[in-house]
């Protein structure tokens, strides 16, 4: 049997923000692209004391600010929203500025994903936003709620009864989103592998160690899924490894 070929990757010169930028840039921004992004220790845990926080190092922030400069549009599921405190998203001025210069619009949209519609039209994360967010929900979710989010955000279905993360994705493509960003939860990451909707994963190594009881950054209920991925590059810093895997054609 062959042996299968395995290579050093010695750190390089230190990259610059474009640099990073060029390595998660997307060739066709017209085509719909589903990227997910993640932090986990090194032992798997996906959370630290229950928030990825507790995981982040300056060169994972680093690299999700760029991440969502890139993006057309930020997908969250509600119950990551409240657990990790989310406010109104706004890029800072270096973030709004590339923007601009390449052709986009200032901020990303901000989308929400529920089937509940349990959240708050007064939050701040609606009646402060940059950009008029959008919240993705199901047709049986409660009129009420629908019409109260309605006058805050652009409510859109995706689903009888259940988010479907396939048709989300096609939904903000109509809507001109082409370049999805999803920052979680669990839950929505595994609706996403379940449809083999995601094309691309963004794990950040963090060069910690947690232990038992904190959670994977997949869950849910659906077992079997195995889907392979091409590992497109390896980025580091301080013991923080930056990996990126793109679907693996078929």
């Amino acid at each position: 049997m062959t042996e299968p070929a395995v290579f050093s990757l010695a750190p390089g010169g230190s990259l610059t923000d474009d640099d990073i930028t060029a390595v998660y840039a997307v060739d066709d921004r017209a085509s719909a692209w589903f990227r997910v992004n993640f932090v986990s220790s090194i032992d798997g845990a996906g959370t630290h004391d229950g928030l990825t926080a507790g995981l982040g190092t300056p060169a994972d922030r680093r690299v999700f600010d760029i991440l969502r400069r890139l993006s057309d549009v930020v997908l969250v599921g509600a119950g990551t929203v409240r657990a990790e405190g989310y406010g109104p998203m706004r890029l800072d001025a270096p973030g709004v500025d590339w923007r601009l210069a390449h052709g986009l619009s200032a901020q990303p949209v901000f989308c929400i994903v529920s089937a509940s519609l349990d959240l708050d039209p007064a939050h701040r994360i609606f009646t402060d936003a940059p950009v008029r967010p959008v919240v993705v929900t199901v047709a049986s979710a409660p009129s009420d709620r629908r019409s109260a989010l309605g006058e805050v955000a652009d409510v859109v279905v995706a689903g009888d009864t259940t988010v479907d993360i396939s048709r989300t994705k096609s939904v903000l493509a109509e809507r001109g989103l082409t370049q999805i960003h999803s920052e979680g939860g669990p839950r929505l990451f595994a609706d996403a592998l379940a449809l083999d909707a995601v094309d691309e994963i963004c794990l950040t190594i963090s060069p910690f160690a947690e232990g038992p009881g904190a959670g994977r950054i997949v869950a849910g209920d659906t077992d079997g899924i195995q889907r392979r991925m091409s590992l497109a590059s390896v980025l580091s810093s301080d013991g923080t490894l930056l990996l990126r895997y793109l679907r693996t054609p078929a």
